[in-house]
């Protein structure tokens, strides 16, 4: 016979109990469960990044287009269009609208509306007026409204807004055009 006190059958317990598994992975499901939803409800509400930034390159490339168009008193068709110094002095004055014949790019600001402080859409196009390839999902209007600037009177500076549409979201750009270089043709 053995002294010894110690049970055969004793050893210390190491693992889980099935129970303890279960509920193990139930919470972990739960916790992914709510993950995932957040991310869900992150990414469908969410603005498409690259839709965005190339609506903004549309913007900025319509307004940079405009911007560099002449702001000119006389139409450039004028013989005395670089000598001027008012628009009181021109044989053919410059009006809002483009010219007969005249296509884009024109030669004037205020060549890209027929009426200030109206908007009016503008075409997505390359310089030869031909639509751009995937951009069919982009509108795009333009508004020229007189108003004065800094100091500079209405009738010599022009504010230029520009739309691009895309979906339910806009893109909106706004620059001044003053008439710094009336004499300047382009």
């Amino acid at each position: 016979m053995s002294i010894n006190s110690r049970p055969v059958f004793c050893k210390t317990r190491s693992g889980f109990t099935l129970v303890e598994l279960v509920m193990f992975i139930v919470i972990v499901s739960i916790a992914v469960i709510g993950v995932l939803q957040v991310m869900n409800v992150t990414t469908s509400h969410s603005a498409d990044p690259q839709l965005r930034k190339q609506a903004l390159s549309v913007a900025e490339a319509l307004l940079e287009s405009v911007s560099l168009a002449g702001f000119t008193f006389c139409d450039p068709a004028d013989p005395n269009a670089e000598s001027v110094g008012s628009a009181g002095e021109c044989t053919v004055p410059e009006g809002v609208g483009p010219e007969a014949g005249n296509v884009r790019p024109f030669d004037n600001v205020n060549d890209y509306v027929t009426a200030y402080g109206v908007a009016q859409p503008i075409a997505i196009s390359d310089v030869n007026g031909a639509a751009i390839p995937n951009l069919n999902a982009y509108t795009s209007t333009i508004t020229i409204t007189q108003q004065a600037f800094n100091g500079i009177p209405a009738t010599d500076s022009l504010l230029i807004t520009i739309n691009v549409n895309y979906g339910a979201d806009t893109v909106r750009l706004d620059a001044y055009r003053t008439r710094y270089a009336p004499n300047l043709m382009p």
